[in-house]
């Protein structure tokens, strides 16, 4: 058994926070400069419209320094009013967050169960709304990062679109610049990310985006609000200003970022992840492992670990002894799967170290489904995975 991670490097592969691009790094270091100045200015500038591509709206996307369930509730207090009917897709801990902030804010909730590891069947979705055509607000994950599961959300839109009076509230962390995401395209009302998560940077600044259906919406919504206003936001960000002290150093990191999640790199960085979430999900079998969601995500792969090996044991033994940081599974998962995430600044020597460690702490655990040859299975497929475009 490994004794001492000293000779490994530290590696974080986890859904978020992610490892920053050393670009990013320097930009933090850098002195701080004031968020009412030309310069800074400029960059929120620059941003501003660079979001806008990451999103794929015309519409203005809104920075709260905050993390992503800032995003969240802003979503909530700024469409929506007490009492009204909304529907919250729950098949995960994510799903079981909307609905939990849906109550605390007085709003009439009906959760539709999903089977964790399953996307939600947007025939489901388009019966509730055909009974119930007052409600407001469709809640759901675009990915559910609990379960490393992706749901259908252009067929939903399809769905949600049919009706005028309710909405499509996507929770979009693990998904906006990870994956391919067409906000007004699509029929998306409103769009949140985080900073944690493909923007590549450091937890503290969340992202919304709000359509012209949204828009109206705000008008009538009831829900207090002060801090989460994005009337009074969008009143700023038209004369070139946050409306409230901005989160200057990570502005500026996210527009190091943006050169690679916009124009030309956007597309080469989104098969990137891609690549990983293929090579990860390549390798389970060669050891012994399973794939655990049904419908698996491109920022996280959930890998199911055998029966007699509790995996939150197994994550913490990697962490200790190979320097490594993965996540385990929560509440029900808890024990049950290991969490691979693909976002942020991941080298190819990180996914062979990868490989290597999960290999030599299956061995440690003594893994029973764990074939002789499995090692360097695994590492020809990866090499393997990782070289094909």
């Amino acid at each position: 058994m490994a004794t001492n991670n000293k000779n490994y490097p530290y590696r974080l592969l986890t859904p978020g926070p992610v490892p920053l691009h050393p670009d990013v790094q320097k930009i933090l270091a850098e002195p701080m400069i004031h968020h009412r100045t030309p310069q800074f200015e400029r960059t929120l500038k620059n941003v501003n419209e660079k979001l806008k591509d990451v999103f794929s709206t015309r519409q203005p996307v809104f920075m709260h320094t905050s993390t992503g369930t800032g995003a969240m509730e802003s979503a909530i207090v700024n469409t929506l009013s007490p009492g009204d009917e909304v529907l919250v897709v729950v098949s995960g801990k994510f799903g079981e967050r909307w609905a939990e902030m849906t109550k605390r804010f007085g709003l009439t909730v009906t959760p539709l169960m999903v089977e964790w590891g399953h996307a939600v069947d947007p025939a489901a979705i388009e019966k509730h709304l055909t009974a119930h055509p007052k409600t407001r607000a469709v809640f759901t994950q675009v990915c559910e990062t609990s379960t490393a599961t992706v749901h259908p959300i252009r067929e939903i839109a399809r769905v949600v679109k049919k009706h005028d009076s309710t909405l499509l509230i996507v929770d979009a962390i693990t998904a906006v610049g990870a994956m391919v995401i067409e906000m007004d395209d699509w029929g998306l009302d409103v769009v949140i990310g985080g900073s944690q998560k493909a923007f590549m940077l450091p937890t503290g600044l969340s992202f919304i985006a709000l359509s012209e259906k949204a828009w109206s919406f705000s008008e009538s919504a009831r829900l207090p609000k002060f801090y989460w206003d994005l009337r009074a936001e969008k009143k700023s960000l038209e004369k070139g200003e946050t409306h409230f002290s901005a989160a200057v150093s990570l502005i500026r990191a996210l527009e190091v970022s943006l050169e690679l999640l916009t124009g030309p790199d956007k597309m080469r960085t989104l098969r990137r992840i891609e690549k990983l979430a293929k090579a990860t999900r390549a390798i389970a079998e060669a050891l012994g492992l399973r794939v655990y969601s049904q419908a698996p995500s491109a920022s996280v792969t959930a890998l199911a670990t055998p029966l007699e090996i509790d995996s939150q044991k197994l994550r913490e033994h990697i962490e200790k002894e190979f320097n490594l940081t993965l996540m385990g599974g929560q509440d029900k998962l808890k024990g049950k799967i290991l969490r691979i995430g693909h976002l942020g600044y991941i080298t190819d020597d990180d996914m062979m170290a990868t490989v290597e460690i999960l290999y030599h702490a299956l061995r440690d655990f003594r893994s029973p489904t764990l074939p002789e040859n499995a090692l360097m299975a695994a590492l020809g497929v990866m090499r393997h995975e990782l070289a094909t475009v």
